[in-house]
């Protein structure tokens, strides 16, 4: 006699009351607990929005542009486009409402291939390039204090590397252990880089004050400005990585 054919059926959540024999449903089916709260998805987004760039950025701008007036120029052009962008995507929001960003847009409008493609770029190259990138700054603006007054003044680049890969296994360590204590570390990070942003604020806001003026009286902002179309798009570069963030949540839910 051959062996009876029993269909899979998936595991039900813990959580569920519906009896064994009760058809999944969107409320028995299998789902993730929801352990993200209104103040950590704010904390995520915002944290997002406002990147850690803007600690990296404003040296690149200056010096591929020569001068503070055509500096100034860069960011007003950078936070133009950025607003556009970030206008579009408000409309993408509210026309494709569903979660992925880019990858359900471009999904949406070219297809399975187009979108997939997309976001395989996104976690093979550019995701894992930025926080890379992140994380050799966090470390050097750690190891750098060690050095200071110091016959070796620039940081050993094994050290910053060693001090990179350190926080990025232990944030990826955290996130995959357990979701409130990621959630509760982003709440500290993103509090402490607002802080970290109104002390920058505060304090260049005191400097002009006691007459700490960025150009001299009698000169002009644009002298030295650098024309070369190459440094000049480094120095958008730069100055696009600061505001970056403002597509990443178009339709992240809080909750």
């Amino acid at each position: 006699m051959a062996d009876e054919t029993v269909p899979f059926t998936p595991a039900r959540s813990s959580t569920s009351s519906a009896p064994p024999d009760t058809p999944l449903t969107p409320d028995t089916s299998v789902t993730l607990k929801k352990r993200v709260t209104l103040l950590n998805g704010c904390t995520i987004i915002i944290g997002s929005i406002i990147g850690s760039g803007i600690f990296i950025s404003p040296r690149g701008v200056l010096l591929y542009t020569g001068s503070v007036g055509m500096c100034m120029v860069v960011w007003s052009l950078c936070g133009l486009l950025s607003l556009i962008g970030a206008l579009c995507y408000a409309e993408l929001g509210t026309s494709i409402v569903k979660s992925g960003g880019d990858y359900a847009y471009i999904r949406e409008a070219f297809g399975d291939l187009p979108g997939f493609l997309c976001l395989w770029v996104y976690l093979i190259a550019i995701v894992p390039t930025v926080e890379a990138i992140l994380a050799l700054t966090f470390a050097t603006y750690i190891i750098q204090p060690v050095f200071y007054g110091c016959a070796v003044t620039t940081a050993p680049d094994s050290g910053v590397a060693l001090i990179a890969a350190v926080a990025i296994g232990g944030l990826t360590a955290v996130n995959c252990i357990n979701v409130k204590w990621s959630t509760a570390l982003q709440d500290v990070f993103t509090i402490t880089k607002l802080l970290a942003c109104v002390v920058v604020i505060i304090a260049g806001c005191a400097k002009l004050a006691m007459g700490g003026n960025v150009v001299p009286a009698g000169e002009d902002a644009f002298e030295g400005s650098i024309t070369d179309i190459g440094k000049v798009s480094l120095a958008f570069y730069s100055g696009l990585f600061a505001y970056t963030g403002w597509s990443d949540h178009p339709n992240t839910p809080l909750i």
